[in-house]
Formats: structure tokens, sequence, C-alpha cells
């Protein structure tokens, strides 16, 4: 236990803290084992410290502790960590980073600690995985991008929102949608599945695959079989299936999430948002799907299961996503129907919880993926018949586009850079693929279920956003080659063509 006692604690009330730890190790019978250095050190001093140790925790009370550099420090030098959900952790420890545990809650803190130093294996591949994601965090790197900062801020023109371009205008007609093509989508995957990241429009092999990305392309695959468009070729359906049937793990029942370039598997089982990601998949390949149908409905049956103890509410959105498809083709599965019962109520619940006069929404702020839980609700609510789930999917739909909609009327989905506020209107910027096509999903759900066309323009005003009716009046995709840009920055768009921008569905009403 390194450190003195903070002076404001030792002037209010001298070391009775200090003192009142020292008993509990007695009381534990561990004070042979925990060495008290009651005093300050420097940062040398304390990186060397930090070095020594097996596994880093940092088990703050508040959700509000903005940093932590002590946490920044044990993830720059490779360290596992295990810490609550607070800001800093939330974005530092995303993806299998480190581990996060409840606020109070010792017994799984103390669990998880004891998890980590009993399996080498994974403890080995958090260290890698933490080191090479603080390589961006390093001053270098941190001076190239103040370095970029400056040279954006000489130039002689300030930026400003394009008015060049306008609301597509319906009732003069509607811009013919672009054909599909798959060049990019062949390029990006190789025998083992999708990449996850490219330069440019050339695959990225460093960052390896993720269930994530190829449970998408599955999705995509069976979609597209739906709606009798270009399909994907059985070869390459099959890639991705298989990449999903790898993934799965039987001993935890869950889903591994990363693997490197060389089939290694980085992690025992990925986050609860790319379990419930891949249960979609599956449920709409189990329905959908030209190829593998027994396949998917077998293997969602043998992970739903797991999703009845998760806690991430996207997590149940996008089970819920595969749940209707799944009880289409298997009606008689119970525990799935009873199952997409208690997953919507939850979100119910959570609205109940957070929403209050001008919130409209099931958490604190908006972050990705948001209009999947109105999907989720609204298909919940057509298939079930119960009137008020689909009523809150189009009532928090309805919200959610007016936070959606710059002032000159172009769509604008919810920027990166405020994920972390509470309780804010949305930044602009980044803006990602996956949220406009998460709306076009929506919107088109709302369309089917109320047939309203307001909610079929909605959708073309999001599908827009990728030919260029944007903040910056600049295309995200490249119609020839059926590629999409990471993002848009607030100066230019992102050139990378990942595997999630590439799988991203903008399928409209039509």
């Amino acid at each position: 236990m390194l450190g003195a006692t903070h002076p404001n604690l030792v002037r209010n009330q001298g070391e009775l803290y200090r003192e009142s730890l020292l008993r509990r190790a007695e009381e534990l019978g561990v004070a042979e084992h925990v060495v008290f250095l009651d005093r300050f050190v420097d940062r040398p001093e304390l990186l060397e410290y930090i070095s020594m140790s097996d596994v880093y925790v940092t088990p703050y009370l508040n959700q509000a502790q903005m940093t932590s550099g002590t946490l920044a420090y044990s993830f720059g030098l490779g360290k596992p960590v295990v810490s609550t959900p607070y800001w800093h952790a939330l974005e530092l420890l995303a993806d299998g980073r480190g581990i996060l545990v409840p606020f109070g809650d010792s017994a799984t803190t103390g669990a998880e600690i004891a998890a980590l130093l009993d399996d080498e294996p994974r403890r080995q591949a958090m260290r890698r995985r933490a080191y090479a994601g603080s390589r961006s965090m390093t001053w270098d790197r941190t001076a190239e991008r103040y370095d970029g900062v400056f040279e954006a801020a000489r130039r002689p023109r300030p930026l400003q929102i394009s008015s060049r371009i306008r609301p597509i205008d319906t009732a003069h007609g509607e811009r013919p949608l672009p054909a599909i093509t798959l060049d990019h989508l062949r390029a990006m995957t190789d025998d083992t599945g999708l990449f996850q990241h490219a330069v440019h429009s050339v695959p990225d092999r460093s960052h390896g695959y993720c269930v994530d990305d190829n449970a998408r392309a599955l999705l995509l695959g069976a979609s597209l079989d739906a709606r009798r468009h270009t399909r994907i070729p059985g070869g390459m359906a099959s890639t991705y299936a298989a990449f999903v049937q790898h993934a799965f793990n039987p001993d935890t029942r869950r889903f591994r999430n990363f693997m490197a370039f060389d089939r290694r598997w980085l992690e025992p089982q990925g986050s609860e948002d790319s379990h419930g990601r891949t249960l979609w998949a599956l449920g709409v390949a189990a329905r959908d799907g030209v190829l593998h149908k027994p396949w998917a409905a077998t293997l969602f049956a043998e992970a739903l299961p797991t999703v009845e103890g998760f806690t991430s509410p996207r997590s149940w959105a996008f089970a819920l996503l595969g749940l209707h498809a799944y009880c289409e083709v298997r009606p008689a599965d119970d525990f799935a129907l009873q199952l997409r019962l208690r997953l919507a109520y939850r979100l119910l619940a959570l609205l109940r919880q957070v929403e209050s006069r001008g919130w409209t929404w099931f958490e604190e702020g908006l972050a990705y993926d948001n209009a999947r839980f109105c999907e989720a609700l609204i298909g919940c609510g057509e298939a079930t018949g119960i009137r008020g789930y689909t009523d809150v999917g189009l009532r928090t739909l309805d919200w959610l586009m007016s936070r959606q909609t710059n002032p000159a009327g172009l769509f604008r989905p919810v920027g990166t850079a405020g994920f972390a506020d509470v309780r804010m209107p949305p930044r602009p910027f980044d803006q990602q693929p996956l949220e406009a096509a998460a709306t076009i999903g929506a919107c088109a759900a709302a369309w089917r279920s109320t047939g309203n066309a307001r909610w079929k323009l909605e959708a073309r005003r999001a599908f827009a956003w990728f030919l260029g009716a944007n903040d910056l009046g600049l295309p995200l995709v490249e119609t020839d080659t059926s590629s999409c840009r990471d993002g848009l920055h607030p100066d230019r768009r992102n050139e990378n063509r990942g595997g999630e921008s590439g799988c991203v569905l903008p399928s409209g009403p039509d």
C-alpha cells in the first residue's frame, strides 16, 4: 500500500484512516503479507513500483472520476488492470484491454483479480493489448496530434458547415439508390475471415480479425439474401460462418472477439455487446440466409441463455433483434419467447429510471448504435402484439432524430467525442457510418410498423449522409466499389475503409 495519507484527511482526522487499514489487515490475518509505505513518492519511483505489479487495481467509487494518472501509467506499462467503470477506465479498458467491475462490489473485484492471477495466458494477452493500445498516448504521438491541430488552425479559411447539399426532396422525386457491388468486401476477406481495419482501402493485417465484424458480414449476407439483391458468394458466406462458429467458446458459453492475424485468440471471451451482436447475425441468418440456416439456429439457441445474465443494454437490444428473426423460425422455443419479453421489459425499466423532462432516452448519455434500442422495441411490439413496446420505440426514436439533425436539416449522427457526456446535446464529430446505418434500420422498422411516410423520409435522409448530404458535403461511399470510409472528422473524411464501415447495412424501406 504505497503513499501517504491525503493532507486534507490528515488535517481533519489525523491518521485514523491509515490506522483502520492496519487494524483491518490484522483482523483478516494478512498483516504479514501487506506492506504500508507511508510516504510520497516521485514519478520515477512510482513507475518502478507499478512495473513490479502483476495486476493493477483502481477501485474508485464515483463514475465521474475524470482521470487517473496511475491508471494511465499502469496501462502504458502494459499491466492487466481491474477497475470500477469510472469514465477514464470505461474509455481506456474497453474491448478487452482490461476488466471492469461494478462500483462497491468487493467480491467481484476480488474474484476477477484471483482469476487473472490464476490464468497466465489471459493475463499476458491483456498485458499485450494494454501496451499496444497505449502507444498512441506517448508524448511523441501526442505531439504529432498537436502538430496536426496547429497545422489545421493556421489554414487561411475557417471551416464551415457546407450549405451546398440540401435534404432530399421527396415531393419532386427521390435520388435512386446506388447499385451494390462486393469488390471491397472481397478485398477485405481472406480464408480466415473479414479483417478489422484497413489503411485507406488496403486490408491491415496487423489488427487481425474480430467476431464483431464477421458477424456484421454474416448479417449483411443474410439481409441481402432476404432482399434478393446482389448476393455474397457462398464461399465468403461460409468463411464468416466458420469464424463465428470458431469464436464460440463452449466452456464459457461466450463468443471470443479478437483474433490475431496468425489465428491466435487474444481472449477467452469478448464483450457482452459483441456476444449480442453475434446473436443478432445468427438469428437473421437462421431466417433469411440462403446457406447455413439450421446451423445458425442451433448455435443461436446454444449461445442465447448467457444473455440473461448480461448487464449491457446494447447487448439486450442486439439479442432482441436476433430473437425477432429466430422466433419466426422456431416459434415453439419457449425460453426464447420468454427471454424476448424479459429483455424488452429491461429496456422499458431503464427508460422509466432515466427519462425526465427534455431527456427521453434509456441512458444518461448518447453513445454508439443508439437507434438499435428503438428498432429492437419496435420489432418486439410488432412480433408480440404488445403495443406499448412499439410506442416506446417510436417515441424514443422521434426524440433521437430531433438530436440527429443539423441546422441545415441534414442528418448528423451522434459524434464519438460526446460518448462520455451526461445529458448534453450530442457533439457533431467524429461521425461514423455505424450510427447512420442504425438510424436507417430503426426508421425502416418505424415505417413498416406505422406506414407513416415521415419515417421513410427520415431513413432516406440518413442514407443521404453516405452520399454527401452531411456537414462537410463529402460522400463517405465510393459507389463503384461499395467501399465506405470509416468516418467524418471536423475537417475531412477518414480515408480508411475497415470491416465495420464496410458491413453497415443501410437498407432503406424498399
